[in-house]
C-alpha cells in the first residue's frame, strides 16, 4: 500500500488573502513505512516574504526568488504523488493551499477525502492532549533535535515515523517478536552425559537373581 507524507511551508495562513506555497516535502510509505523515494521543492511565491511566516521557516524572498514558480513544478508534483493517500498534519491547511495553487493553473483540485489527518488521529487517541508534531515527536520518543526551523521535508519524515506510531505499526512489530520469542522460549533443561553401562549382570547379580527364582512355585521360565 503506497501512502504519501506530505507538508508545506507557505507565506501565511489563509491562500484566499493571497498567500502561496514556498516549499513541498513528500515522503513515500510503503505499508506505513517510509522508503527512501522523497519529493522536494522550493517555490517562487511571486509575492513578498511576512516577516512572521519568515520566522517559522527562514526562507526569505530573496532565496525563493530564484526557485521555480508552481506551474513550472505542478507536473512532476502531481506525477509523484499519483492518487495515494496523502498523510498530512492538519490536512486541510496544506490541501487548500495546494488547491488553491491548482486551481489558480486551472488543473482542478485534489479530493479532500485523500487527506488522512494526523492531527484529528493523535486528538482521538490522546484527547485533551497537545496534539502539535513536537508534542508527539516528544510522546513516541522520536528525535527532533534538528527541527529549530520549520521545513517540509524534515517535518515530513517526522510526520512518517509519527503515522506509524498512531497506526501501531511499530508497536505491532514488537508483539509479534515478543510472541516469537515467547513460543520459542521452553523450559531449558541441561543434560549430564553418564558413561555407557554393561548390560551382562555380574556374579552377585546372577545369584541373587537364582535364589529369587528358587522361592517361586514353578516359575514358567524354568519350564521346557
Amino acid at each position: 500500500m503506497r501512502e504519501i507524507v506530505l507538508d508545506t511551508e507557505t507565506t501565511g495562513l489563509d491562500p484566499k488573502s493571497g498567500h502561496r506555497i514556498v516549499e513541498i516535502g513528500c515522503v513515500e510509505l510503503i505499508n506505513h513505512v517510509a522508503t527512501s523515494v522523497t519529493y522536494h521543492q522550493y517555490i517562487n511565491p511571486e509575492r513578498d516574504m511576512p516577516a512572521e511566516a519568515f520566522r517559522v521557516h527562514g526562507l526569505s524572498e530573496e532565496f525563493l526568488g530564484a526557485q521555480p514558480v508552481f506551474s513550472e513544478i505542478s507536473e512532476e508534483f502531481l506525477t509523484f504523488i499519483g492518487d495515494s493517500p496523502l498523510i498530512i498534519h492538519n490536512a486541510e491547511f496544506d490541501m487548500g493551499f495546494i488547491n488553491a495553487e491548482l486551481e489558480r493553473l486551472k488543473l482542478g483540485r485534489l479530493d479532500m477525502n485523500r487527506g488522512i489527518d494526523t492531527v484529528r488521529m493523535a486528538r482521538k487517541r490522546f484527547p485533551g492532549a497537545p496534539a502539535n508534531l513536537d508534542a508527539l515527536c516528544k510522546r513516541f520518543q522520536i528525535d527532533n533535535s534538528n527541527r529549530e526551523l520549520h521545513g517540509a521535508l524534515l517535518d515530513a519524515r517526522l510526520l512518517a515515523d509519527v503515522y506509524l506510531e498512531l497506526t501501531g505499526g511499530r508497536q505491532q512489530g514488537l508483539e509479534l517478536a515478543n510472541a516469537s520469542t515467547h513460543m520459542n522460549a521452553g523450559p531449558q533443561v541441561s543434560a549430564t552425559a553418564r558413561e555407557p553401562r554393561t548390560h551382562e549382570p555380574n556374579p552377585e547379580e546372577e545369584a541373587a537373581h537364582q535364589a529369587f527364582i528358587e522361592k517361586l512355585d514353578e516359575p514358567i521360565w524354568l519350564k521346557n
